[in-house]
């Protein structure tokens, strides 16, 4: 299958995913507002989040994929279950230790994760008691992500995007009803903390399900350190370090957070509706270009190779560009449309808009660094994104720091923003310098136009916005501004693929045989 079919398929599910998403998150706006208790759940939710992003996203991803692929070319399915079953008892050995020591000493550690909470006592321990709840997700996820690793290497991609769904799914499932009952917000919390433990366990069993269809089981053992596994720990050290580096900016913004009350609310409400193109475009394309660049480089296809990186380049900006300028554009309608309601109010809606245009500023970097670091972890170099994510970190902290006392949750925004940014540069240019990366005269142009007609597009959507004038105000008929905003995308989205149509930069035929292709 063409590397356009296979993002087609991972994009679609996770389009399919953040739908779902978004209704989870509109609903569990409606019970939680911008408050004390959502910014309790955030916090808490956010931490097991922050070790599985550590220790199955980050190490076992980046170093285990290039390993997987190799093996499958080398050896064949036999010799890399093996392997798979090897490094894998060492995830698991590490997740039970993390976990124990989390659930033991979870008020110690919260003091440094959430200092501005200890302040307000009920706030300080509802955190410590939903964290101590939604922490075991870590293991439920972890494990998720490993066998969908194996599933992706293999070519599998349909339950590994599937599996948020179903998170979703049943999170939906227990917000309905707290929406229609009149709890106490803790209570509410503490059973959409229960909801989501039911989530991860429900993925966890969907994945193992399609892992075992494949016949690639990996069998758990007591872990024992042999040539291939100390190989493993080379790359995964500094894949751990990095992922710590990066989860590092996460727990600074939020440490800088919790000394501001309902910022962290803010922060992640903006965080969740950007994540829907982040992860239809960037995540897509990285968990399929990942194993498909370390194919292509195990079995010395380099042509190949390049080439998937060049497809992965111009589709990622072709798609994040727009959509970028889109969300800047109609912050506001979007918000308000989908989380003005129940306990979120008009200023909440305000708050979280601004926080999302600075988020959007970055969203192309944050999709490009997903589609540049696999050409350095497919080639086992781990170690380079490193010190890229190092420096992106200090530039973070110190920008966060800088801008927080006088843009509050706009300054954490746009510090990540900016961050990003810097780390696409540093990517870009040190793989161009070891010729793994080149732009030709054709690329630079139709890049350059892209970005052209984001601007063309935006200013079309801003105008359309003035045009429709008081039905985006607060309290307007719901129905009126749902169908407004709808078509306001459909109008974007048609003038921009017309345009890219028009000047050559994808037609639209071409961009059909490309999925059609196998």
């Amino acid at each position: 299958m063409s590397l356009y079919r296979n993002f087609l398929s991972v994009g679609g599910l996770t389009l399919v995913s953040r739908v779902f998403g978004f209704v989870r998150d509109a609903l569990m706006a409606a019970v939680l507002g911008i408050s004390p208790v959502s910014d309790a759940f955030n916090a808490a939710f956010r931490f097991p989040n922050l070790f599985r992003r550590l220790f199955a996203e980050g190490a076992f991803n980046t170093a285990f994929v290039p390993m997987f692929s190799g093996a499958l070319e080398t050896e064949g399915p036999g010799g890399a279950r093996e392997l798979a079953s090897r490094i894998m008892s060492w995830l698991v050995a590490a997740i039970l230790v993390v976990t124990i020591v989390v659930e033991v000493f979870t008020p110690q550690i919260m003091v440094v994760f959430v200092p501005g909470f200890v302040s307000e006592p009920a706030k300080f321990d509802l955190t410590v008691f939903l964290t101590r709840i939604m922490f075991p997700y870590l293991a439920c996820m972890s494990l998720m992500a490993a066998y969908a690793a194996i599933l992706n290497s293999l070519g599998r991609f349909f339950a590994a995007a599937f599996a948020p769904i179903v998170l979703n799914i049943v999170n939906i499932s227990a917000l309905v009803p707290l929406a229609i009952l009149t709890l106490e917000a803790p209570d509410t919390a503490f059973w959409v903390a229960i909801a989501t433990m039911l989530g991860g366990i429900a993925q966890l069993m969907l994945v193992y399900w399609a892992i075992r269809r494949a016949g690639f089981v990996p069998r758990i053992r007591l872990p024992h350190l042999d040539p291939e596994v100390r190989r493993f720990w080379i790359l995964a050290v500094p894949a751990i370090i990095a992922g710590g580096i990066t989860q590092i900016n996460i727990f600074v913004g939020t440490i800088i957070a919790s000394g501001a009350d309902e910022v962290m609310s803010i922060i992640y409400n903006a965080d969740r509706l950007y994540q829907l193109p982040l992860g239809i475009i960037g995540i897509a394309i990285g968990t399929v270009l990942l194993p498909e660049l370390s194919r292509h480089l195990s079995a010395g296809r380099d042509g190949e190779a390049r080439q998937s990186q060049s497809q992965s380049l111009f589709l990622s900006m072709y798609l994040s560009m727009p959509a970028a300028g889109a969300l800047i554009a109609l912050a506001l309608p979007v918000v308000r449309v989908l989380f003005e309601r129940g306990a979120f109010h008009a200023a909440d809606s305000a708050n979280v808009a601004q926080a999302l245009v600075a988020f959007a500023v970055g969203l192309p970097a944050f999709v490009l660094i997903r589609v540049l670091q696999p050409g350095f972890f497919s080639r086992k170099d781990t170690s380079t994104p490193t010190w890229f994510a190092a420096v992106s970190l200090v530039i973070n902290i110190a920008l966060s720091l800088a801008l927080f006392g006088s843009l509050k949750h706009v300054g954490i925004a746009l510090a990540t923003s900016i961050s990003a940014w810097v780390n696409v540069l540093l990517l870009a240019v040190f793989l161009a310098r070891r010729g793994h990366f080149a732009m030709t005269s054709t690329e630079w142009r139709q890049q350059g136009l892209i970005a052209l007609l984001t601007l063309v597009m935006a200013a079309a959507l801003w105008g359309g916005v003035a045009l429709l004038g008081p039905v985006f105000d607060p309290g307007y008929f719901f129905p009126a501004q749902a169908l407004a905003l709808l078509a306001l995308c459909i109008v974007g989205a048609g003038l921009y693929f017309a345009l890219a149509h028009f000047t050559g930069v994808q037609p639209l035929g071409g961009l059909l045989r490309r999925l059609r292709r196998s």
